[in-house]
């Protein structure tokens, strides 16, 4: 008779879910003994990367991904990454061996003792099977949780006896929806709405591009001639950012959005929360006489927005839906004005964040995926580099560091499976790059072809840059001498630089484009700090 993992396996197979990324224990090797030769494991030294790279690999691949862990204690490294999967939306199998059904009730060493709790909330659904025979059954349901609006990770906890035991038959194979449709009544509501507004504004997030809608988010702003706005803390670029109506980002604190939202009547919100605030400055959350609408396909955004009125779907299927209903307007000006780009002293040493990017806009073929994990040089990315194309950028939702780093290994390894092999770029400050460095073996062993550029100012400035709006001086920790980032990727079998000048970045980062592999490259910028105000 078939045997659990037969069932699971095969399961596993008929569903498209062939790549697992793990960092094995004891409690996880009966799952991956004899591993099957049609199966991909890509191994990681750490939990949080292993996360880190399922999650960009299921991004780049717009599939769910299974991760493997080592029970408790795994999970328990890997949770930063958990919840930053959870907040992007990332249908992710996340998976931890238990201890043997026979000595779960005493306890043993490396027992997950209340598994299914350990994950929450950062899982849309966990659970640990009553006995072997569920197993397969478990991972087509939490194939079924991950996969549908919101999509996120699921955990299961899988006790290492379970796999030998004998199954009567396969698991039956089931499709769900992809996509919450919007309710007619409330399109037909919100289209009367928006036609009746006089100077509407669009706010969009990262929805938009995990629906890939992309083009009807463009013609959903052209018809209505208003100005777009991408929301804060976005982890996908939902609009392209030389587009005339594009009118930046809107800033993350209460006061300030109400200031910028100043002059329209009404905001359109697509694909975004209302809104991702931080940090805290006083101030009405719109401004008098503005009304607010929010698209969204998550029922807990709508919940919890402290303004607006909501329609719970999917961004592409409201955009298609909605656009018949819509007065198409005559154009407008964009009443936002951007300032150009300041254009780098590439002499000053040692280099500004501006001269860094611009240095990467130039030397960086037409098509790369630029991923970002540098927070105090968010400002100077967005002026040098805008992203122009859908599914080019990518950063993390939450705010934990320690993401992005193992998440371009994971999109790199996605655009060579895919066949688009764009290179990834993935700008790491230097306090960032501490968090999962061990990513970067993964990248050498797996021949994925990111460049980890390092910017290297010696310090966590985005710390400092809070610390003066905090008015919270001398918090000791925030200085980071004595870092040999080089050395370090060195260390993994990575190619590395150390450069200080725009001649030496120039050839180091050419050098990292043509070569077929993982490359870090640190580069000293300036420490200069700037107002998170503006």
């Amino acid at each position: 008779m078939p045997t659990v993992k037969d069932v699971t396996f095969d399961l596993l197979r008929k569903l498209g879910l062939t790549t697992i990324v793990g960092n094995p224990g004891s409690t996880e090797e009966t799952f991956l003994k004899n591993f099957p030769d049609d199966f991909r494991y890509v191994l990681s030294l750490q939990e949080a990367s292993v996360v880190g790279i399922a999650d960009g690999l299921a991004q780049g691949l717009r599939k769910p991904v299974i991760v493997n862990v080592h029970t408790g204690a795994g999970l328990g490294n890997a949770m930063g990454c958990i919840l930053t999967a959870y907040q992007n939306k990332t249908p992710l199998i996340l998976t931890a061996g238990q201890q043997t059904r026979d000595m779960l009730l005493l306890e043993p060493l490396l027992t997950n003792i209340n598994a299914t709790l350990l994950p929450q909330p950062w899982v849309k659904w966990s659970y640990e099977p009553a006995r072997a025979q569920d197993v397969p059954a478990a991972f087509m349901r939490a194939y079924a949780a991950a996969v549908q609006q919101p999509s996120g990770p699921v955990f299961l906890s899988l006790p290492l006896d379970d796999w030998d035991k004998e199954m009567e038959g396969p698991t039956e194979v089931r499709s769900v929806s992809l996509r919450s449709a919007a309710d007619p009544a409330r399109i037909k509501d919100f289209a009367e709405r928006i036609n009746a507004a006089k100077t509407p504004v669009l706010v969009y997030g990262s929805d938009i591009a995990r629906s890939e809608a992309w083009d009807e988010g463009i013609a959903f702003a052209e018809a209505l001639s208003a100005p777009v706005l991408t929301a804060p803390f976005a982890e996908r670029t939902p609009f392209p950012e030389s587009h005339r109506l594009h009118a930046g980002t809107l800033p993350s604190a209460i006061g300030p959005i109400c200031k910028r939202l100043e002059g329209h009547d009404l905001v359109i919100t697509v694909g975004a929360p209302v809104f991702r605030y931080y940090p805290y400055v006083a101030g009405d959350y719109l401004p008098a006489g503005t009304k607010l609408l929010q698209i969204t396909d998550d029922p807990d955004m709508a919940a919890k927005a402290p303004v607006g009125d909501s329609l719970v779907s999917d961004s592409r299927l409201f955009l298609q839906a909605i656009l018949p209903q819509l007065d198409r307007r005559e154009e407008k000006p964009n009443p936002y004005k951007k300032d150009p780009a300041p254009v780098p002293n590439y002499s000053a040493l040692p280099l500004t964040p501006d001269a860094v990017y611009s240095l990467i806009r130039e030397a960086a073929p037409s098509d790369f995926v630029l991923v970002e994990e540098s927070p105090s040089n968010v400002i100077e990315l967005e002026r040098q580099i805008p992203i122009d194309k859908p599914d080019t950028f990518y950063t993390f939702a939450s705010g934990g560091l320690g993401w992005d780093m193992p998440a371009a290994v994971g999109l790199a390894i996605a655009e060579e499976t895919s066949g688009r092999n764009r290179p990834v770029i993935a700008v790491i400050g230097d306090g960032s790059f501490q968090y999962s460095v061990q990513s970067i073996y993964t990248g050498v062993q797996e021949e994925a072809h990111v460049v980890f550029v390092a910017m290297r100012n010696s310090q966590y400035a985005i710390l400092k840059e809070f610390a003066i709006l905090e008015e919270t001086p001398n918090v000791p920790g925030l200085d980071l001498p004595g870092l040999d980032i080089e050395a370090l990727g060195r260390g993994y079998g990575a190619k590395t630089a150390k450069v200080k000048t725009a001649d030496e970045f120039r050839a180091s980062l050419s050098a990292a484009l043509a070569h077929r592999g993982t490359t870090v490259i640190e580069v000293e910028i300036s420490p200069k700090l700037r107002s998170l105000l503006g």
